[in-house]
């Protein structure tokens, strides 16, 4: 007969421990464990594959829901910066972290992948994540240049130059961090390098340099601002400024054409702002019409007679008359046998004096600044007479408008006056004299 206790087998604790794994694992577990550890690439494969699809879930959830819901609350604020924030897809580009962050923490979990490879996929996403944020900033400056140019005083002094020198920034200390973490080495050893190449980077950046010297004198002594109309012969611009950046000034030309012009040249070369007449409200007409010499006479009584009830002659013709009967009365009294030199009212003189008084009474001509009727030399195009006067309208085509109607009007009253207006001989006026 068999003892009980022989009967029992003895438990140690190695076998009561074996057996308790196996009772917790299950034979589900076992099967598992079995086929991974039979085909170890199926394993690594379910992993990528799983933080593949863990990766596809972020991208989503962040772009079809977060973003959705951002969206929704910044256009129902009242405020405008968010949304130029949101337009400039600042958010839209922070999602893209997301998926990136799956992988950064995913790689070093997938089993079978030679850890070299798991922290090559660590620091290119790693780099990916410092882009995505560079890029977000990028977004941002740009977001906040165009809340700025919401202000009253942003064309006057625009701020585009200076953000752009912060991006130069970032976009630099960009390249370093990702250098740095695809190579695995601190910033500071890359950083070290670039004592050496200080002199290529002087080279490299000499524009950017002078752009910036140049940007902020303009913006400190306010010498271009957006809108202003600029003359710059050298480079063919003449129109208006529509934008001002670090490197280049555009000009939009009054021909449609657009001139980009580096900036530092607004400092070396002159240019011809006009801002100053813009605000000063008046406009320079600077125009003359030649006379022929050969018409120029003094008036006749007839003529001092009709000229004395023109409107715009009255006061003046009535002086003038009795200026000259002063002058004319005191040279009679002295000898009889001495030709006195007696004074008299000349065509060309009274047209002088009705265009001063026309221009006065002219609605459209500004009365407070220079208004001169002068003579220049005469030459062989014959007597210049020029009007220097100012509009009170700066529009171009009104200006212009306003400077025919002007000259038309003096060249139409021409002949009351007796004179002519001095042309160069044409075929028609050589045929003329041929067939006389």
């Amino acid at each position: 007969m068999i003892p009980i206790a022989r009967m029992i087998p003895v438990q140690t604790p190695d076998s009561v421990q074996a057996s308790d794994s196996l009772l917790a694992s299950g034979p589900g577990a076992a099967g598992a464990s079995g086929f991974f550890g039979t085909y170890p690439l199926a394993e690594t494969a379910a992993w990528v594959a799983g933080i593949l699809i863990l990766a596809w879930l972020a991208n989503n959830l962040t772009r079809r829901y977060i973003l959705k819901v951002i969206s929704r609350v910044v256009t129902q604020t009242r405020f405008t910066w968010d949304d130029i924030i949101f337009e400039r897809k600042v958010f839209r580009r922070l999602a893209l972290v997301a998926p990136a962050i799956v992988f950064y923490y995913g790689a070093p979990l997938v089993p079978g992948v030679p850890e070299d490879i798991s922290r090559m996929v660590q620091r290119v996403a790693l780099g990916f994540m410092v882009l995505v944020v560079v890029l977000s900033a990028d977004g941002l400056l740009t977001a906040l240049n165009d809340i700025y140019n919401t202000r009253p005083d942003a064309k006057s002094r625009p701020i585009k130059g200076y953000l752009q020198i912060v991006k130069i920034i970032l976009f630099i200390t960009a390249g370093i961090l990702v250098v740095s973490a695809l190579i695995g080495q601190p910033p500071t050893l890359i950083l070290g390098g670039f004592g050496a190449m200080t002199a290529v980077l002087l080279l490299v950046f000499k524009d950017t340099i002078l752009a910036l010297v140049a940007s902020i004198q303009i913006t400190q002594y306010d010498m271009v601002a957006v809108g202003d109309w600029v003359e710059m012969p050298k480079y063919g611009a003449d129109g208006d400024v529509i934008d001002i950046a670090l490197h280049t000034i555009t000009i939009q030309n009054w021909d449609k054409t657009i001139s980009t012009i580096p900036t530092h040249k607004f400092i070396e070369d002159s240019f011809k702002n006009w801002r100053g007449m813009s605000k000063s409200g008046g406009r320079r007409i600077k125009r003359s019409i030649f006379l022929d010499v050969n018409s120029v006479r003094f008036l006749t009584e007839e003529e001092l007679d009709r000229f004395g009830k023109w409107e715009l002659l009255r006061g003046y013709m009535q002086e003038k008359l009795e200026e000259v009967g002063m002058h004319n009365a005191l040279k009679a009294e002295g000898s009889p046998e001495i030709i006195p030199n007696t004074r008299a009212l000349t065509n060309v003189g009274t047209l002088r004096a009705y265009i001063i008084a026309y221009l006065r009474d002219h609605p459209k001509i500004h009365q407070e600044m220079t208004l001169i009727v002068r003579q220049l030399q005469p030459g062989p195009e014959g007597l210049p007479m020029e009007i220097y006067a100012f509009s009170n309208d700066t529009n171009w085509g009104n200006y212009e408008a306003l400077q025919a109607d002007i000259f038309d009007h003096i060249f139409a009253t021409l002949p009351d006056f007796g004179l002519r207006a001095f042309q160069k001989p044409t075929g028609r006026d050589l045929e003329g004299l041929a067939s006389n």
